[in-house]
């Protein structure tokens, strides 16, 4: 009888890398992100990297990279040090007892026992997700300077090499009517060459939200992320209900339990599903299981991560239990009876106020936009500093750059030569 595998070894650092511009959101400027690497070290020899990467700090969310790292050590640890690494599903069970929430943390957990599994077997992550169904996902590029002119060139240079031709834009630093000129001016040079989209990060009210998306749909805006705050649900549902555009939900996406509620009351088009902020590979993948039952858009994301973090993401986007992931096209609301089941949750929603008067939305009303996938700080003893460039989420060159790193990205899932 072979011996079981046991983890014989865990090992955490912090790793610095320099962003290739600022990247402005609502309450901050991402300047350089901090990755928190984590190394499972088996007793037959075989090693598990996982990553654990949050966007902005504790401006953002709950999680810092420092925090992650302490929490890893010392409580996560003990749960390791006496688990099967080849029952992922069981460790990761035991470790949601003894810790709650930290879902970047478990990420970076998860992440790297599926790795040191998918090692041992020779497999790619995708097989063990149940194989992949997408051999080349659409990708999304982040255009976040906070400079209209500054956008344009850089989106225009992408356009000009035939990277990308779906663009988000950073908003909500800035006033509402400066944020709308801004996406105005950048979809204007863009014109039908490329999709634009928005992420506001939680930074408008509900009453700002609903006087500006109408001015982003006439400015040729595709979709508006995330407009209010996560915990202003039904407000969510409101807007989704009144707007012609795709209303996408991210941070109020933290999971199954959430994404349940949130389909059940149709509070959002789209949900962003991303493994740091589901609480894992496996809990992402339940969230666009329920995403696909109940009609709802998928929406690959990802949080700046390094090449670990974006490749596994990719695995999971591959399969085909989130095969609408990236470039399912999402109805308007006044074409909601089209499908029955978005018909009947909106039956449960009812706006609290028109938004807009029925004459100005009749005249509005036309085909969907349909919305591919897109997405220096001090050194301290226990961090390792790079020189490499970290790009935004949803960048191309991050897959190139970590090939051969790990098995999650031996197997590259994204053809860099995108279709326009």
């Amino acid at each position: 009888m072979s011996q079981r595998t046991k983890i014989d070894r865990i090992e955490t650092f912090l790793l610095d890398l320099p962003t290739i511009r600022p990247h402005q959101l609502p309450m901050t400027t991402v300047r350089g992100q901090t990755l928190l690497i984590v190394r499972l070290h088996m007793s037959d020899g075989v090693v598990g990297i996982g990553e654990g990467t949050t966007i902005g700090g504790l401006a953002y969310g709950a999680e810092s990279p420092e925090g992650m790292k302490l929490v890893i050590d010392t409580y996560m640890g003990p749960v390791l040090e006496t688990a099967d690494p080849d029952r992922v599903g069981d460790t990761m069970a035991r470790m949601g007892k003894a810790v709650r929430d930290n879902r970047v943390a478990k990420c970076a957990i998860e992440t790297a026992l599926l790795d040191a599994f998918a090692r041992r077997r020779g497999l790619p992550l995708s097989d063990l997700l149940g194989g992949r169904f997408h051999d080349r996902l659409p990708i999304a590029w982040a255009l976040a300077s906070g400079e209209t002119a500054y956008d344009i060139a850089e989106a225009e240079e992408l356009l000009e090499r035939r990277r990308h031709n779906i663009f988000k834009l950073k908003i909500g630093h800035g006033e509402p009517k400066a944020d709308i000129a801004h996406v105005a001016a950048i979809k204007r040079a863009l014109g039908d060459r490329a999709s634009v989209r928005v992420d506001v990060n939680q930074a408008w009210s509900e009453a700002v939200a609903a006087r500006a998306i109408p001015a982003l749909e006439d400015a040729g805006c595709d979709l508006v992320e995330q407009p209010i705050a996560l915990s202003n649900r039904a407000g969510m549902a409101r807007l989704a209900a009144a707007s012609r555009i795709a209303i996408m939900a991210d941070e109020v996406v933290q999971g199954p339990e959430t994404a349940f509620d949130l389909a059940a009351n149709a509070v959002a088009d789209a949900f962003a599903v991303k493994i740091m902020q589901s609480g894992g590979i496996y809990a992402a993948g339940r969230v666009a299981a329920i995403a696909d039952a109940a009609g709802i858009g998928l929406y690959g994301g990802t949080m700046l991560e390094g090449a670990v973090g974006t490749i596994a993401s990719a695995h999971l986007f591959s399969k085909p239990a989130a095969s609408r992931v990236g470039h399912r096209a999402v109805r308007p609301a006044a074409n909601h009876r089209e499908d029955p089941r978005r018909a009947a949750r909106l039956q449960r929603v009812q706006p609290r106020r028109a938004y807009r008067s029925g004459a100005r939305h009749r005249a509005r009303r036309g085909a969907a936009r349909p919305f591919p996938a897109r997405p220096g700080r001090a050194q301290r003893p226990h961090r390792q500093q790079a020189h490499s460039r970290t790009l935004t989420c949803s960048s191309c060159e991050m897959y190139a750059d970590c090939r051969g790193v790990t098995p999650l990205c031996r197997h590259p899932l994204v053809d860099y030569q995108d279709d326009h």
